[in-house]
């Protein structure tokens, strides 16, 4: 039947869009790691020259201040972002199923179609 192909379609499509999704959040995850790496790199190369590294420290560097607030942003993000991946992964597992649902169907009804 038509409509079984084209409902098929629809779950495919949805499938790619979902993996899709997903990997754009782990995209995301790993630049913002990247960046929280970068700026702790810079944080402890600042606190070096002053040699200061305790931020509570009247004398401690703004730069590094600011970096380790950025930081801490990042870090931030990436727990929230890892909670979004989880839901992805399982509105993944949801439409991969969902797919293999419409395309038993599909299959079903070409089966009966030959045999009539």
């Amino acid at each position: 039947m038509k409509s079984r192909d084209s409902l098929t379609r629809l779950k495919a499509f949805q499938v790619a869009e979902k993996r899709r999704q997903l990997q754009q959040l782990q995209l995301m995850m790993s630049e913002f790691e990247r960046m929280a790496g970068e700026l702790e790199n810079q944080i402890s190369v600042e606190e070096k020259k002053a040699g200061i590294t305790d931020p509570t420290h009247f004398a401690y560097p703004t730069f590094a201040k600011a970096a380790r607030q950025r930081a801490d942003n990042l870090q931030n993000s990436i727990r929230e972002l890892k909670v979004q991946q989880d839901a992805a992964e399982l509105a993944l597992e949801e439409a991969v199923a969902d797919h293999a649902k419409a395309a038993a169907l599909e299959e079903r009804d070409g089966q009966n179609r030959a045999r009539a």
